[in-house]
């Protein structure tokens, strides 16, 4: 069965050979195989108008492949029972999958409000899959039986976690509190779009308008180009436009002068969400909180983190809330350590204020000027897009062996899309990538990787998978390609490996393909990646002068690695204070969530003694990993999967940055297992043993604080 949840995380399975449907319009791309390269989704033909059509068929369809799976006079077996779940909701799959992938990375206002329509269906869908007590007595006979049945260890896997999903999805409930789920599931499912739409409307509603040429002091000449470029798309020729997308806000508070306008920008961006308007996001996050306590505990578990950590390498809250206030007692001495020295750097100038949260970024590069003569803006060319890509893809060759080869055939959904068929050293056809590199108004912020089809076997055959990258990077500027900063480069390589995590995977079973694991392992292959990003012998194959072609300088790649460590805490503080408010947020009961959330959130960050200059990286209005992408109770992952690839990149730095054996060890049993084992079991397969936090210790600079 393809996972309702899953479907509305839009990291999801999307079959290449697909029967034909029954049409309710003739020309509805989805009612028949995409006649396309590889079978890719049909971009240039779908439109708005298919989805509702397509999304009611496919509904239609499974609820009728369920019936046949009840119905049948057979005794339940893996064969006629879980594997017929597992392929069921095909078109409703395909769908999905398109939709709410274009809902994130190309929306319009057709696409929301169909998005508004279509989520309490699919809601009800997947609750009268999940509550079917039929069905459910069917899994669960198979399941009794699992001793007797000679399944492989795929099966076996693939049977557990069925099982699971019913049990956790209320399967066991009476009929009253089932009732109360379906209700709860439905708002829920409406919540979450809204609050994600809510902060697109922000990011895209405030500009800040510069006109005065010494308002821009301090800008690098890329950004104020960028600016103008801005400008003249909202037809304010001759001025200067900067947005809330971080390769606008982010570099104009680390080098603008001008203080007023630093602050003006950022308390912007911290007050997304927050003006008591259409798009205030305060209301919404309280009832998502609340609605997940009660549904939490209406499956028997304590609060929504108990419920979902069960389903985790964590395991439990408690097990969280102690590496995260492990870190945090090491992080916290560091960061006010940092704030002392920017405060007198402060005072150093004569400003005579006190450091404020928009000063941070602006003294901190400052200093690191000071410190390591080294400037962002210096680096910039010898980042171009371009380069950085063809980097990736060098060492992905190297560790693999992959081949990307453009394709100018396949159909995009946007013109700045770019399709590549992926391919073995041998030429073997591996999948399709799509990567989307720049900030639009039709785009959420950040970065993401996602599936149009996960790989998986049907009827003998391999089903290769499509996989997308999603950016939001800075643009190129004139006759300027797109330079990117190192955090920028660091994005790459990171989404680039859960692309890898995507396209190398080979199992049979779809949901368990691919990212189909707990979210504190999903980053694993993708934080790994970060670390070959500046090692010097990377950095000489791909960091070349866009201009010039001139390799890095010896002297660049040295202040690269000396300031690693610098402004480590505040990384590592803003990081910590927001994981730290999720699980705040979701341990909560039903019955203690706050009258006022951002009362809370300060409470919250009172407790653990966050600096005044440090607001949690994403604070509670627009915390979207939380609130609207997947990750509630989850975004300690992040940290909990960096322990993890800081461990296991020491075997690269043991046997050799590009060591084949170690890289094909790394691909068979992480990257091309996917679900198919316990997460634990995987990584030692790997390692040879569990992961020791020391390596991510000493890399962040803080082994001397325990």
């Amino acid at each position: 069965m393809k996972s309702l949840l899953t479907l509305l995380v839009s990291t999801m399975f999307l079959t290449a050979i697909a029967p034909t449907y029954g049409q309710s319009s003739a020309d509805n791309p989805f009612f028949s195989a995409y006649k396309t390269p590889f079978g890719v989704p049909a971009f240039d033909k779908i439109r708005p108008e298919h989805f509702e059509p397509a999304f009611d068929e496919g509904i239609k369809q499974q609820s009728a492949e369920i019936a046949n799976i009840v119905n049948q006079k057979a005794t339940p077996t893996f064969g006629n029972t879980i594997e017929a779940l597992e392929a069921s909701g095909e078109l409703l799959s395909r769908t999905s999958t398109v939709f709410f992938n274009l809902n994130s990375a190309n929306t319009s206002d057709a696409l929301q409000k169909i998005a508004q329509a279509v989520a309490p269906k699919l809601a009800k869908n997947g609750d009268d899959i999940a509550l079917n007590p039929a069905l459910f007595q069917r899994v669960k006979t198979v399941y009794d039986q699992r001793a007797k049945l000679k399944l492989t260890p795929e099966q076996q896997r693939l049977l557990e976690k069925t099982y699971k999903n019913f049990v956790r999805g209320g399967a066991a409930l009476t009929a009253e509190k089932q009732e109360r789920l379906r209700k709860i599931n439905a708002e829920l499912s409406v919540l979450t779009l809204k609050f994600g739409q809510n902060l697109l409307a922000e990011n895209n509603a405030y500009t800040l308008v510069i006109d005065k040429p010494e308002d821009l002091s301090g800008l690098p000449a890329s950004l104020v180009n960028a600016a103008a470029d801005e400008a003249k798309k909202r037809n304010q020729q001759g001025k200067w436009v900067f947005t809330l997308q971080n390769p606008s806000i982010m570099p104009f508070l680390q080098y603008a002068d001008n203080r007023a306008l630093r602050e003006q920008i950022f308390k912007a961006y911290l007050e997304r969400g927050n003006h008591n308007d259409a798009r205030d996001n305060k209301g919404l996050m309280a009832s998502l909180v609340k609605l997940r306590a009660e549904k939490a505990q209406l499956l028997g578990y304590a609060n929504h983190a108990a419920f979902v950590l069960e389903e985790s390498m964590a395991s439990t809250p408690a097990k969280v809330s102690e590496l995260l206030n492990q870190l945090w007692a090491a992080a916290q001495p560091v960061t006010k350590q940092e704030a002392a020295e920017l405060q007198a750097l402060m005072d150093k100038e004569g400003k005579n204020e006190k450091l404020a949260s928009w000063d941070w970024r602006y003294y901190a590069e400052k200093l690191r000027k000071q410190k390591y003569a080294l400037d962002g803006e210096q680096l910039r060319p010898y980042f171009s897009l371009e380069n950085v890509r063809d980097g990736i893809f060098m060492l992905t060759n190297r560790l693999y062996g992959l081949r990307f080869e453009p394709r100018k055939d396949l159909p995009v959904y946007h013109e700045e899309v770019l399709g590549y068929e992926v391919k073995e050293a041998d030429g073997r056809h591996v999948g399709i990538l799509y990567m989307d590199f720049h900030p639009r108004a039709s785009k959420r912020g950040g970065a993401w990787m996602t599936s149009y089809r996960r790989q998986e076997v049907q009827n003998g055959q391999k089903i290769a998978p499509v996989v997308s990258i999603v950016c939001n990077f800075s643009r190129p500027s004139g006759n300027t390609p797109a330079l990117l900063s190192l955090e920028e480069t660091r994005t790459f390589f990171h989404e680039f490996g859960h692309a890898l995590h995507g396209l190398l995977s080979n199992v049979t079973y779809g949901s368990l393909s691919g990212t189909s694991v707990p979210r504190d392992f999903v980053e694993l292959p993708s934080q790994i990646m970060e670390n070959w990003s500046q090692e010097a012998q990377m950095l000489k194959l791909y960091a070349k002068h866009y201009q010039t072609g001139e390799v890095i300088p010896d002297a660049f790649i040295e202040k690269i690695n000396r300031s690693s460590l610098f402004n480590q805490g505040f990384e590592t503080t803003e990081y910590l204070a927001a994981s730290l408010l999720d699980m705040d947020y979701h341990t909560l009961t039903p019955d203690q969530m706050p009258t006022d959330v951002l009362a809370f959130e300060k409470q919250s960050m009172d407790k653990i003694g966050l600096i005044e200059q440090i607001p949690p990286r994403y604070r509670s209005t627009y915390f979207q990993h939380v609130f609207a992408g997947g990750y509630s109770a989850g975004y300690y992952s992040y940290i909990w999967s960096a322990v993890l690839d800081a461990d296991a990149f020491e075997v690269f730095k043991q046997k050799g940055l590009f060591d084949a054996q170690s890289a094909q060890s790394f691909r068979k049993n992480v990257l091309e297992r996917g679900g198919t084992e316990e997460p634990m079991t995987l990584y030692k397969k790997f390692r040879g043993a569990e992961p020791d936090i020391k390596p991510l210790l000493r890399r962040r600079g803080l082994l001397r604080d325990l």
